[in-house]
């Protein structure tokens, strides 16, 4: 067997592997990758659902972020809030590039902002957002403990 032929077998193993692992019954290899594409971003949902449910058991701040079209949507809620917890997040905000376009933030008893931010000059996903604004949820928490 030649080594072309070894690497179209190994690459249709694969395939075979991933179309297995994603419950596709796409053929080709296009559908296949798009399949499991799909697949990626319903793992991804479930994750980011079952992190909520964990932090509301947990009384933890929950934080969504949703891709818009130029930017994010921006959701925290936190049954606690510690002084400077706004100026934190938006600094984390900045800290990866993304300018707040637009906020809405009521912190009385409970700490809400929804926020939009635009493009960054950076390539940031969604995920890297939510974990920049948990980052500094959490180091002005512990601030606020000392």
């Amino acid at each position: 067997m030649s080594t072309k032929e070894k690497k179209k077998a190994v690459l249709q193993e694969k395939l075979e592997l991933l179309r297995t692992v994603t419950k596709s019954h796409a053929v080709n290899k296009a559908s296949i990758i798009v399949d499991a594409t799909k697949y990626i971003e319903e793992l991804k949902q479930k994750v980011e659902e079952s992190e909520q449910q964990l932090a509301q058991d947990n009384n933890l701040p929950q934080v969504t972020v949703t891709s818009q079209e130029k930017g994010f949507l921006i959701n925290v809620f936190s049954e606690q809030h510690c002084p400077g917890l706004l100026v934190s997040v938006f600094e984390a905000l900045d800290d990866i590039g993304l300018e707040v376009l637009d906020a809405n933030v009521s912190c009385t008893d409970t700490f809400h902002l929804e926020a939009i931010g635009g493009e960054s000059q950076e390539s940031v996903d969604a995920q890297t957002v939510r974990q920049a604004v948990l980052q500094a949820i959490k180091k002005c928490m512990e601030t606020a403990e000392d």
